[in-house]
């Protein structure tokens, strides 16, 4: 059942992607069979964020995992690919608060209720543009299934994770370093700080040694801090201090002593090699103080003035006692120089002013014994398995050196946390819902971390925690995730720990890491540089096709990929190639029904030939996405496609389509549909909109190729000798037309081809199509033979068991022939020293395949054999020149 007559002259993806994606949602194909029989397969998908449009990296992302689950459909899996978006907390508020203040509103104006509404607004308006872009792409999803992070379920599985976390004891409240807006006596998130490069100071001063023998310089771009050091810190390796370790200092202006410690977070090459640890006001001098236990001395109050522990200097704002205390340095002989610098300082997107690193109390997830159970598990049978598994390594690095992780975030767009404090007693109560008696306890205002609800994202949009979810006992475990190396840490890692330590079961069996994607000049992609590509202006000129084309192709598993056009290009070529040769096929086969196609009759070479093309095309692109090597599967689909199918084999067809043998047409007739409905089912995956149109109008069976069955292996079809021959036929036909070309002698014009034979096989096989030789070589007189004696006047070239010689008396210059001959024996003689290497390799010959060392032996008595036949023929005619 065909859609329409024929297809448009010309490949048009606009009129081809055009309401396509809403007849197949109108169809229900993308949701699981429900077929308990098949083997379940699911994807989640890595939740956008609901902050804008996504951009080429989502594209990329998307198109991998639609490649998988498109794939694995047709192959007969029960398949889900679960969407969803994040309520990504920190970005989300932040562009809210940007539009809000672009109306001269904050915040506080309206309050956390109505300001969290206007946030659900703002959620409502970018998820539909999302939806949008999802289905431009073509992806086949499962809306029915959609989650959000801050939807009722998800909320109450991160109510309950936290709950379970802080009873076991590995949630906590302490004290860490965040940023803070002194103006707007806020927390702020790293995405609300914008550096600016602005003209500061390294102010170099001199602590004393305690025991009077002597000195040592620090500089510090912030000398207000100094009156809450802890410490001042060595490189443990670096020979300069190690007499010093362990030894204090007196802190100048305090008169204090503080120790001389070592740690390895000290650059020995910067600056004097020792610096000031003040871990209540950095957050490296925190991480620091951490490791070495000690005191953390906030000298600030909120508001950016100095508190009481700052003695003398109490009550000024910070920039003044800045200025007063280098000159009571100065003036007591502490202060050795300032040095003016630009330096990069971090300034409060909200109000201007420079923010604070400042101490405050926070949540905490105690990292230690959830590192070391997803540690242990990539040991066991229910390890992730990471693709490239280089990756493997990079999770493993982290678990190690892992600290405690803070997810509590002063925001109100997000979860809050579940402890309440008793307004009277100050008591803590944590749990699911709110303690009796609410009205007497409030909760706790910080909202968690993003990440610490998509760390839950396997499973909690299954259903869990209901154990009993259909879902989450029928496509729990995932199969497969998909994404960027830049998040293995964030999002990767966090997913996994949290699986094992709520399912005992890992989240997904496999992880498909890819790059980034960089521009043409290799750079990242970014506002400051302004060489973004929004994929939808792509998609709006060359079709979802062709980006997903390039994508797919564009890098082996792990690597970064560059973006360019005249990438674009060649992918649009490559589908109107496809979409020209479909032409062909459904006007040679117009009438035809599938009860009509028949592969049983008698078959020319080429027929035999492409069909054994199309069985190794199947199994080696089956493997290649079993491995996600997508890029490889990409090329051997082209090289079929491209070469075998379109350049070789539909014109060979023509010998018999244009016949008068009723009966061999309609054979080749059916090969030829047969093998574009397995190129369109090969290729469906990748890019579905211009295969599916193609196939509407090419005799098939079922309602969409979206549920089409994928192609298998016909072992029948495979013919090695027609395979072989086909090789030698074509190496002929290519050789002739290369020398035509050389000489300037136009197809059209007939010419004398002699070919001497070698192999007996390769003679018969000549000689019994020898039509081909005529169609494509146009020879006026054509010799076949092994008793052929080479004329002295003749281009030449040498083929797998036979020499083909073409006298054109009066075109060839013998000094040229002999050049180029001369390039010819180059080639066969590092093919030979190659495949030699190869053989010669006793690792390489042991362990290979015996079918792949028997290939490679195979191919070294070729090129000898060509290089002999070389050699000869360069000899003979320098005997002549």
């Amino acid at each position: 059942m065909t859609e329409e007559k024929n297809l448009s002259t010309k490949y048009n993806p606009q009129e081809v992607e055009a309401g396509r994606y809403e007849k197949w949602l109108e169809q229900d194909l993308f949701k699981p069979s429900g077929d308990q029989k098949a083997k379940p397969y699911s994807i989640v998908i890595p939740p956008p964020n609901v902050t804008g449009k996504l951009h080429l990296g989502h594209a990329w992302d998307t198109t991998l995992q639609d490649m998988l689950i498109r794939q694995k459909r047709m192959q007969g899996f029960d398949t889900l690919w679960l969407p969803g978006m994040d309520h990504a907390g920190i970005a989300t508020q932040a562009k809210v608060e940007e539009k809000l203040r672009q109306q001269g509103i904050s915040r506080y104006d309206l309050g956390r209720e109505k300001f969290v509404d206007q946030v659900w607004e703002w959620k409502e308006e970018y998820a539909s543009h999302i939806r949008e872009q999802w289905a431009k792409m073509g992806l086949s999803l499962d809306y029915s299934r959609e989650r959000f992070t801050l939807d009722d379920g998800l909320s109450e599985a991160v109510r309950k994770v936290f709950v379970t976390l802080y009873e076991k004891g590995l949630i906590y409240r302490g004290e860490y370093i965040i940023n803070w807006d002194p103006q707007a006596r806020t927390a702020l998130s790293d995405i609300e700080v914008i550096h600016k490069e602005i003209e500061g100071a390294f102010y170099h001063m001199s602590y004393e040694l305690a025991d009077g023998s002597g000195v040592v310089e620090i500089a510090t771009t912030r000398p207000e801090t100094m009156l809450g050091d802890t410490a001042i810190a060595v490189h443990p390796e670096d020979e300069r201090y190690q007499a010093l370790i362990g030894k204090k200092v007196i802190l100048p202006l305090v008169n204090k002593e503080i120790p001389i410690i070592a740690d390895t977070y000290v650059d020995m090459e910067f600056g004097t090699g020792v610096v000031k640890i003040t871990p209540a006001h950095d957050p490296n001098d925190f991480e620091v103080g951490n490791r070495h236990d000690l005191p953390r001395v906030n000298v600030m109050n909120e508001n950016g003035t100095m508190n009481d522990l700052a003695g003398k200097y109490a009550g000024m704002d910070r920039f003044e006692a800045r200025k007063a205390i280098v000159s009571d340095l100065k003036e007591i002989g502490r202060l050795i120089k300032i040095e003016k610098m630009i330096h990069n300082v971090g300034h409060s997107e909200r109000t201007g002013v420079v923010i604070e690193p400042r101490l405050s109390t926070q949540w905490f997830v105690k990292m230690a014994p959830l590192a070391e159970k997803a540690m242990k598990n990539q040991e066991t049978d229910d390890a992730v398995e990471f693709f490239p598994p280089r990756f493997n390594q990079t999770f493993l690095r982290w678990m190690e050196n892992v600290h405690d992780w803070v997810i509590s975030r002063q925001l109100w767009w997000g979860h809050q946390i579940p402890a309440w404090y008793h307004k009277e007693t100050g008591e803590m109560y944590v749990g699911m819902e709110a303690p009796e008696n609410s009205e007497e306890w409030v909760q706790d205002p910080d909202v968690l971390d993003t990440w610490f609800s998509s760390a839950l994202w396997p499973f909690s949009t299954m259903g869990w925690p209901d154990e009993n979810s259909a879902d989450y006992q029928r496509y729990f475990p995932t199969s497969t995730l998909v994404t960027g190396y830049d998040i293995i840490f964030f999002w990767v890692s966090r997913m996994i720990f949290q699986s094992l330590e709520f399912t005992d079961r890992r989240p997904f069996e496999n992880v498909l890491i890819h790059g980034l994607i960089r521009d043409e000049q290799g750079r990242k992609m970014s506002k400051s540089l302004g060489n973004g590509i929004d994929p939808m202006e792509v998609i709006e000129k060359y079709g979802a096709d062709a980006l997903r084309w390039f994508l797919s192709n564009g890098s082996a598993p792990g690597q970064d990929v560059r973006f360019s056009y005249e990438k674009m290009d060649a992918a649009w070529n490559f589908i109107n190639k496809i979409w020209n040769a479909s032409r062909f096929v459904i006007m040679n086969s117009e009438g035809m029904t599938v009860e009509d196609i028949t592969l049983t009759g008698e078959k020319t070479v080429a027929d035999r030939w492409i069909l054994t093309r199309l069985n190794e095309t199947i199994a080696k692109v089956t493997e290649l996405f079993d491995h996600f090597e997508f890029g490889e599967a990409g090329r051997q689909l082209y090289n079929f496609i491209w070469d075998d199918f379109c350049d070789w084999y539909i014109e060979m067809s023509k010998e018999v389509l244009y016949g008068d043998d009723a009966v061999s047409k309609q054979t080749t007739q059916s090969i030829l549909v047969h093998t574009l409905d397995q190129i369109l089912r090969l290729l469906h995956p990748i890019m579905p909109f211009v295969t599916e149109e193609i196939w509407q109008h090419i005799p098939h069976q079922g309602t969409s190729l979206v549920v089409a069955d994928y192609p298998v292996v016909h072992p029948e079809f495979n013919d090695e000798t027609a395979s072989k021959g086909m090789e030698v036929l074509k190496e002929l036909i290519r050789s002739v037309r290369n020398i035509r070309s050389e000489v300037n002698t136009p197809l059209s014009k007939p010419i004398t081809l002699m070919i001497k034979i070698n192999d007996p096989k390769i003679g018969q096989f000549l000689t019994e199509n020898t039509s081909y030789i005529e169609r494509f070589c146009n020879p006026e007189e054509l010799t076949i033979s092994s008793e052929i004696v080479a004329p002295d006047l003749a281009m030449s070239a040498v083929l797998t068991g036979a020499e083909i010689f073409l006298p054109l008396a009066g075109l060839i210059n013998i000094e040229e022939e002999i050049k180029r001959l001369e390039k010819e024996l180059a080639k066969w003689t590092d093919e030979v020293k190659r495949v030699q290497g190869k053989l010669g390799n006793e690792r390489f010959v042991a362990n290979a395949p015996e079918e792949v060392v028997e290939a490679e032996r195979a191919k070294e008595k070729d090129y000898l054999d060509k290089q002999a036949a070389v050699t000869e023929r360069i000899r003979s005619l320098r005997t002549i020149q």
